[in-house]
């Protein structure tokens, strides 16, 4: 996760995309285990010997509801397994609080709550952009994507 990875001291600033931003002794289960209300539950299916997956046939409209349909099926055939221990890694040292962030809002995330990204986004100090897209907004309008990262590389680059 880049909130600990970004510790390392190559690393001059972090840019979220729509992600969890976990702050010390939190974890992506605790940061999830109370939507706002009326936030729509992700199709996580139960774990099978540890590791979780997207049900396929909720996959599109929850996680690239803005990609179009070819695209959005493959997405949903080639997810990635993740850990069930994974999302209950806790972070120890959250590199927001020593480096500069940037956050991407995708107003219409059926994966995580916009109201928890902003927090999250808020809580970090990181300059927070909101673009109306789904999860997956980087394979549906990769241009604010792009834009907020040479954001953040003119803004380092600026500060050093």
């Amino acid at each position: 996760m880049v909130t600990e990875a970004g510790t390392d001291s190559k690393v001059v600033g972090l840019v979220y995309i729509t992600a969890w931003v976990p702050d010390k002794g939190e974890s992506v289960s605790t940061l999830s285990a109370n939507p706002p209300p009326g936030a729509p539950v992700p199709p996580i299916l139960p774990p099978q010997e540890g590791i979780l997956f997207l049900d396929k046939a909720r996959f599109p409209a929850s996680f690239a509801a803005d990609v179009d349909e070819a695209k959005a099926a493959f997405m949903t055939d080639s997810q990635v397994p993740w850990g069930v221990e994974a999302s209950s890694g806790t972070i120890s040292d959250p590199a927001w609080k020593t480096k500069p962030s940037w956050y991407l809002v995708a107003t219409d995330d059926r994966m995580i709550p916009p109201p928890t990204q902003r927090f999250m986004s808020q809580r970090a100090g990181s300059t927070v952009v909101g673009e109306a897209g789904s999860h997956a907004i980087y394979g549906a309008q990769p241009a604010p994507v792009a834009a907020l990262i040479e954001q953040a590389v003119k803004e380092v680059q600026a500060a050093m």
